[in-house]
């Protein structure tokens, strides 16, 4: 797989004012209702996109990485963030006050287009994923997201791409109770669609 590219060079982001902010596993970068005061640029390490449901459901939108910005979609409306950002492992987390990112990209049309693409890139496998998890079989709701995931991270051969979430994680993700995502790799195992090693799923 290719080395994930940042969206904006981190040293353009520095020049222009950015923190680099560390996170540690399970802190909150920005939480649902909050304004939007920064563009967050993932330098590395890997985050959850989630909302929390009144009866303590956990629902995981995406799960952005090395390279990859957060939410940046809010900073261009007058509106608060309608998801939390969550740490899911140590990160080191660039941070620009919203006003000095806006002048950023306003003076750079190549640095706009880069970052349209990127969010275009994004909202195409957001459909892709609402459209698998709206399957009606729960087999094939969490082979399609494996599958999902796999091709947007650039694995090609079979049980290449390892899959990066806990079974309470993927439960998350397509919204299946944990229960039934432990039968269904347990499934998927025995019909050798998955490989299961020291309890990883490799697909």
């Amino acid at each position: 797989m290719p080395d994930m590219l940042m969206i904006i060079d981190e040293e353009f982001l520095l020049s222009a004012g950015a923190e680099l902010m560390n996170y540690a596993v399970n802190d909150v970068i920005f939480k649902e209702g909050d304004i939007p005061k920064y563009y967050f640029q993932i330098k590395t390490g890997t985050v959850k996109i989630n909302n929390y449901h009144e009866d303590g459901r956990e629902i995981i939108h995406s799960v952005p990485f090395d390279g990859h910005c957060l939410v940046e979609s809010a900073l261009f409306i007058d509106k608060t963030y309608p998801v939390n950002a969550v740490a899911m492992t140590g990160c080191e987390i660039l941070r620009l006050d919203k006003n000095k990112f806006l002048a950023l990209i306003n003076s750079s049309p190549d640095l706009m287009s880069k970052l349209y693409s990127y969010t275009a890139e994004r909202m195409y496998y957001r459909h892709v994923m609402l459209n698998n998890i709206s399957a009606h079989d729960p087999g094939t709701k969490v082979k399609r997201v494996m599958e999902s995931l796999k091709s947007y991270n650039q694995y090609t051969s079979k049980y290449s791409y390892q899959f990066p979430f806990t079974r309470q994680q993927l439960a998350s993700l397509t919204g299946l109770c944990v229960e039934t995502v432990i039968r269904v790799v347990k499934k998927m195992e025995k019909e050798k669609t998955v490989r299961i090693q020291n309890g990883k799923i490799f697909y």
